[in-house]
């Protein structure tokens, strides 16, 4: 079953019908779908490349329509999955290179002791040439938002209709939707919390507290009441946040138990791992509703990769909440750009998509009134685009909730008339993908939603 594409679209099955090509290589590697579109996985036919910018082959005449049936030379459900999870990228491709272990257990053993222009320094060196990195596409990569795309279109060309009906991404009348997260690093960043809540709050925003657990700083029952008690949201943020969660697969496994008696304590519903290193097919041992550690595009994060959507989409039981937008320590220490040009950029691209606004500001970096001035003028951009914009501005734990509700709703037709069906089914809405040459465009009844080409 094309379960990948069912999650996305939640649209009936029966329009789910691609197969792929009985014999598919066994190597996996990069290759085309038109143009527009690298993918990475593997084909029944033409040559995949080792690396992103020495893709050749294109897949889009070996595709193959016949009797109302669409048979890929590639299966899409593994190139969704091999994006999703990054494991196109070095960190999963070569899993035991160890200088990158070894400098990486070196870097996190003497970083207490190196002062913060060391810091800075060492992690220019490591970021360096990152604007030359041909995939995921900087600043937003919205690959396996097209893949669906395509692979709706292609169906309508198959099954020969002009419209399919699915299940819109966000409840009432949403278009998008954007949540706001804070990282606790340090103690300096837990005790502006406080003013962190009284500047999203002055704009009419509730967000999210990622809270480390050990070493840090002390974690009082009074400081997470305090979030909880004001509206916003306590989540669990690695368990030392010294690096080393996922360098090892046992000791991942015992940090991760105690990470979830601590999920259970601060009675939280999402995840976020430290520096956002991660490795999604260890999840399973993560006990939450949801977890936000995968990037968009991670260019300039010390992980490289990216999971290319700016949807949320699930990894196993648990819900992937993408960050997707640029962090302010990047921002501010790595491209010294202390404007909104490179945000308003990235949140206008994931608009057109119809997507996810993940916002990820310490309070530990926007203590100084530079930086501080920088977040309050992000906070009344965004409050100002949304009313106009039908952006829907929950806590993550909420969004979370409904794609796990969303995913249990079902469409019906009865007399020609579609209905949604399960629980939140007052909150759903029906929507139209619609054929519009080798693209499509979403509506809904009487109104056309814009679609990036």
């Amino acid at each position: 079953m094309n379960r990948h594409f069912l999650d996305y679209y939640r649209c009936p099955q029966n329009y789910a019908t691609f197969e792929t090509a009985e014999s598919l290589s066994e190597d996996a590697g990069y290759f085309r779908w038109g143009q527009d579109t690298i993918c990475y996985g593997r084909t029944a036919c033409g040559v995949r490349a080792n690396e992103a910018d020495a893709v050749t082959y294109d897949v889009q005449k070996d595709i193959d329509i016949r009797e109302s049936q669409t048979i890929f030379p590639f299966n899409p459900e593994e190139v969704i999955e091999n994006l999703q999870r990054e494991r196109y990228s070095a960190h999963f491709r070569e899993p035991g290179r160890l200088s990158h272990t070894l400098l990486r257990k070196v870097y996190y053993l003497l970083r207490p002791y190196l002062s913060v222009p060391v810091r800075k320094r060492l992690q220019k060196i490591h970021l360096r040439n990152w604007d030359q990195i041909p995939f995921p596409e900087w600043p937003v990569d919205c690959t396996v938002d097209r893949l669906h795309r395509k692979l709706m279109a292609v169906q309508m060309r198959t099954l020969g209709i002009e419209k399919i009906p699915f299940i819109w991404f966000w409840p009432d009348q949403y278009e998008s939707c954007l949540i706001i997260t804070h990282d606790v690093e340090d103690t300096i960043g837990k005790e502006f919390c406080r003013h962190v809540m009284d500047m999203d709050e002055s704009f009419g925003f509730r967000s999210s507290f990622q809270v480390v657990p050990e070493e840090r700083y002390s974690v009082p029952r009074d400081y997470l009441d305090l979030i909880a008690n004001r509206g916003f949201e306590v989540n669990v943020h690695d368990l030392k946040h010294d690096g080393r969660l996922y360098a090892e697969y046992n000791e991942f496994l015992r940090r991760a138990e105690r990470i979830n008696q601590y999920g259970r304590q601060f009675g939280a519903c999402g995840f976020r791992s430290g520096i956002l290193y991660r490795n999604a097919d260890w999840y399973n041992a993560l006990d939450f509703l949801y977890d936000m550690s995968i990037p968009n595009v991670a260019h300039l994060d010390p992980q490289r990769g990216g999971c290319c959507t700016v949807m949320p989409y699930f990894i196993g039981k648990m819900i992937e909440v993408p960050v997707t937008c640029t962090q302010d320590y990047t921002l501010f220490h790595i491209l010294k750009d202390f404007s909104l040009d490179l945000w308003k950029r990235q949140i206008e691209l994931i608009r057109s998509h119809h997507g996810l606004v993940s916002i990820l500001v310490h309070p530990d970096y926007i203590i100084e009134s530079r930086a501080q001035e920088v977040y309050r003028s992000l906070l009344r951009y965004l409050a100002e685009s949304r009313e106009a914009e039908r952006v829907w501005t929950p806590l993550p734990r909420e969004v979370a909730a409904w794609w796990q509700q969303r995913n249990q709703m079902e469409l019906i037709c009865e007399d020609g008339v579609w209905r949604v069906e399960g629980p939140g089914k007052e909150r759903a809405r029906i929507a139209y993908a619609c054929a519009a040459g080798e693209n499509i465009t979403y509506s809904f009844e009487g109104e056309t939603v814009s679609v990036p080409s």
